[in-house]
C-alpha cells in the first residue's frame, strides 16, 4: 500500500494481475470458440455435417489459431503484453480486423 495525496492507493500484486490476466484469456478463448463455431452452422448442414461437428471443428480451429500466435508471442521474449494478446486474438476476430 501506497499513501499519495492522503489517499491509500491500494496496488495490485503480481499474482492479482496474473489473475486478472488469467481470466481475461480464458474468457476470451471461450469466446472465440463460441464466436468461430457458431458462424459455420448452417455451412455445415449444407454438406450433410452434423451441427455439432460443424461448430467443434470451426470452434476448434479458431482457438488453434489465437493459441498458436499467443505461443509464438511468449516464445518471442517470456512474456504476453496486453498488445500481442489482442493482436493474437485479431487473427480471428473479422469484425475488428476490418475496422
Amino acid at each position: 500500500m501506497a499513501k499519495a495525496n492522503n489517499a491509500v492507493v491500494v496496488e495490485k500484486s503480481r499474482d492479482d494481475k496474473f489473475l486478472e490476466k488469467t481470466k481475461m484469456l480464458v474468457g476470451r478463448v471461450i469466446a472465440t470458440f463460441a464466436a468461430s463455431g457458431l458462424s459455420v452452422v448452417g455451412a455445415g448442414s449444407l454438406f450433410g455435417i452434423e451441427v455439432w461437428k460443424s461448430i467443434a471443428l470451426a470452434g476448434g480451429l479458431g482457438v488453434a489459431t489465437v493459441m498458436e500466435a499467443l505461443s509464438r508471442a511468449y516464445l518471442a521474449d517470456g512474456k504476453l503484453t496486453t498488445t500481442e494478446i489482442n493482436e493474437a486474438f485479431s487473427l480471428v476476430d473479422r469484425r475488428k480486423s476490418a475496422d
